[in-house]
């Protein structure tokens, strides 16, 4: 199940071949004790009437056109992965054709219980391209009341990135990764100079384009210190 769960998460990356313009959305919302929920969003809205007039082809630019199966497949294979990392549950999936917005929620018991979701993409993404990005990607300590969301770069992703041509390399031009974490308790400051503090401060956004990301200009990186 992990194979194919591995195999069909690619799906959506595949999809982005055929649009410059996409979104991924990644929503937390956390409770005082650690426990919370998370929303994860891959959303091509923008894009949708060329999505629409693509998905009526077989192949396009020498790629094969993902068809509503391998997407439904994909979030299923996702779902079913999620079923079996422990204090995950309530496990809901979207997939809205008509905006091409995709995503996938669940609550968790613990903030840890979010890297064993990822933990096995990185692996295998690691191995194939001979990077070394940490499977660690989410913390939560209770007594200092602070939140971290961890990212290494590693200079491979922009090597693979100046392999692909000219065209391929033109999707990520207004592609951005967006992260909006909610908390119960009052934001006192962050790390991340991209990051911006909710008015009411029991909210951080921050939102990177992805060349920035993949060139290593700006990371995802992002300690958000609360209120005791």
């Amino acid at each position: 199940m992990i194979k194919r769960y591995l195999k069909y998460a690619f799906v959506f990356l595949c999809f982005s071949l055929f649009t410059s313009c996409f979104e991924i959305l990644e929503e937390i919302n956390l409770n005082a004790d650690g426990s919370g929920s998370m929303v994860v969003t891959f959303n091509l809205s923008k894009s949708k009437s060329k999505l629409a007039s693509v998905m009526m082809l077989d192949s396009i630019n020498g790629y094969r056109v993902p068809s509503k199966e391998d997407i439904n497949i994909a979030l299923k294979d996702a779902e079913n992965h999620l079923k079996t990392i422990e204090g995950i549950t309530n496990i809901k999936r979207t997939a809205d054709y008509g905006n091409y917005i995709f995503s996938i929620s669940c609550d968790f018991n613990k903030v840890t219980n979010l890297d064993a979701v990822f933990k096995d993409l990185i692996q295998q993404h690691n191995k194939r391209e001979r990077t070394s990005f940490n499977t660690t990607n989410f913390s939560f300590n209770k007594e200092a009341n602070n939140f971290k969301r961890l990212f290494s770069y590693d200079g491979a992703i922009k090597k693979s990135f100046y392999k692909l041509k000219g065209e391929d390399r033109k999707i990520f031009k207004d592609a951005s990764y967006t992260s909006i974490y909610r908390f119960k308790d009052m934001v006192k400051g962050v790390s991340n100079s991209n990051a911006k503090i909710a008015p009411n401060k029991k909210a951080v956004l921050l939102k990177i384009d992805a060349m920035s990301l993949i060139l290593g200009e700006k990371t995802i990186a992002n300690t958000v210190e609360l209120t005791k």
